[in-house]
């Protein structure tokens, strides 16, 4: 038979969709649009990628686009000055600085730095606790992107049981909190995991986010179970010198035995920058007072 394939490209554009049309209704209520601003320290060629991805994201959603440029050489200071500034800027609601930064500056001083309420990364030791507490918030975009690929697929998640494969701060536990809050029984596991293809078998979601190609074998799933693969990894290609992109499972062995299973790429990838304007969009709401649509 093989699994249904979860498509996250097609999902993102409808969800993009429903965000583009609520800000008309927004410009209505507060009298300008939603801002984004992002902040993208040095050269590094991926994150220049992401960033102009982002910035023609917002613009085709109606929203203002910001972006703060800064050279690779910028001291932790004059960083610091640019996120505050950004703070106390009526027309931004949402604030990203792109990582990786550059060595000299303090990733964990800078996320500190920003204002909670623009924290559209969900990356703030607050937003991290009320994620955790069950308050609102702003949650990374990508393990609220899979949450919602799950609850299209599946419905109700309650009583599910879910593995999560990986603890990062960015996915691994943010994704286990959503999936605790929908009533799922959730392990997180990662490499110090005993036996980790046994409590991976026990699964009907797996949420693989670990950075390690084809990791997940078929010979982990539990049949039937409902896979979403985190994982970009660049491996090499057939042909030499050429390369292509893997998730940290192994999609054509595990997709004979799972019941549905998002691509790489093609899945996952494609939900990050949708929640990301999605998440601009609720906090410009909250900010102005305005109620929050549904999307």
């Amino acid at each position: 038979m093989g699994a249904d394939i979860i498509d996250g490209k097609a999902f993102a554009a409808g969800l993009r969709e429903r965000v583009a049309a609520a800000v008309p209704h927004f410009r209505k209520a507060a009298g300008r649009a939603p801002g984004l601003a992002v902040v993208l320290v040095g050269e590094d060629p991926a994150s220049q990628v992401y960033v102009r991805s982002k910035h023609k994201a917002t613009v085709d959603a109606g929203m203002e686009s910001f972006e703060h440029r800064l050279p690779e050489s910028a001291s932790h200071d004059e960083l610091l000055a640019v996120v505050r500034r950004l703070n106390a800027d009526g027309a931004v609601d949402g604030i990203l600085v792109q990582l990786p930064l550059p060595p000299q500056i303090d990733e964990n001083l800078v996320i500190a730095t920003i204002d909670p309420d623009k924290d559209v990364d969900g990356f703030h030791v607050v937003n991290a606790g009320r994620l955790a507490v069950g308050q609102p918030g702003y949650v990374p975009c990508t393990p609220l992107g899979c949450l919602m690929l799950l609850k299209d697929r599946l419905g109700n998640l309650s009583g599910l049981e879910a593995v999560v494969i990986g603890r990062s701060n960015i996915v691994g536990k943010p994704m286990a909190q959503l999936l605790l809050a929908e009533s799922c029984t959730v392990t997180t596991a990662h490499s110090r995991t005993k036996d980790l293809p046994a409590v991976v078998r026990r699964a009907d979601i797996v949420v693989a986010a670990v950075g390690r190609p084809e990791m997940v074998k078929p010979d982990w799933i539990k049949p039937g179970a409902t896979v979403i693969d985190v994982g970009i990894n660049r491996v090499a290609g057939a042909e030499p010198g050429k390369t292509r992109l893997v998730g940290d499972v192994d999609y054509a062995g595990v997709a004979e035995v799972a019941g549905a299973i998002t691509p790489v790429p093609g899945g996952v990838g494609p939900m990050t920058i949708a929640v990301l304007l999605r998440n601009t969009l609720v906090a410009a709401h909250r900010r102005a007072g305005v109620a929050v649509p549904a999307l």
